[in-house]
């Protein structure tokens, strides 16, 4: 077998053994809830200042399944705050029409 018949072999098994075969959701782990808590605090501040969508609309919006973000809203401050299994969390806040929300 030529050299590189023999990689393009190794390249497609190291491929194929990556791959998992379950079917079955993997639970968050650390960087899966640091991410979402700061994806929702950043979008939905983002639905309600800048979109200027309701609430209860932004909280549909945002929704992860399973759901393990709490959500805070302080519109005195124009920021939304987010909360995952107390640990993780992130703080998202309106500055302006041009720059829309940011993460804090």
């Amino acid at each position: 077998m030529s050299p590189s018949r023999a990689l393009v072999v190794l390249a497609c098994a190291a491929a194929l053994s990556c791959g998992r075969g379950d079917t079955v959701q993997r639970p968050y782990d650390n960087n899966d809830l640091q991410l979402v808590t700061s994806y929702t605090a950043k979008d939905f501040c983002s639905c309600l200042f800048v979109m200027q969508m309701s609430e209860e609309y932004c909280r549909r919006w945002t929704a992860a399944s399973p759901a393990v973000a709490t959500v805070t809203v302080d519109y005195k401050e124009r920021s939304v705050q987010t909360a995952a299994a107390l640990l993780w969390g992130e703080k998202s806040r309106f500055v302006s029409e041009r720059d829309g929300c940011v993460l804090e």
